[in-house]
């Protein structure tokens, strides 16, 4: 039970870092690509449905890759 336990741990330490590298990675082309650009920085409600569901898509491809 205990060798069970460890390996869910350590995925979600190495998902959850992961996670964090990608979401600052993301933030900082997010920044850098505003700031090239002159104008609005908001993201409109379209930009914010096609990045949502471009994530849905990504971790569905994970899941299904990990499930064969």
């Amino acid at each position: 039970m205990q060798e069970n336990s460890k390996w869910k741990t350590m995925t979600y330490i190495i998902g959850g870092a992961l996670g964090l590298a990608t979401g600052v990675a993301a933030a900082f082309l997010f920044i850098r690509a505003r700031e090239d650009s002159e104008g609005d920085h908001s993201i409109t409600s379209g930009q914010g449905v096609k990045i949502g569901l471009g994530i849905v898509s990504f971790l569905r491809q994970i899941t299904e890759s990990t499930a064969r």
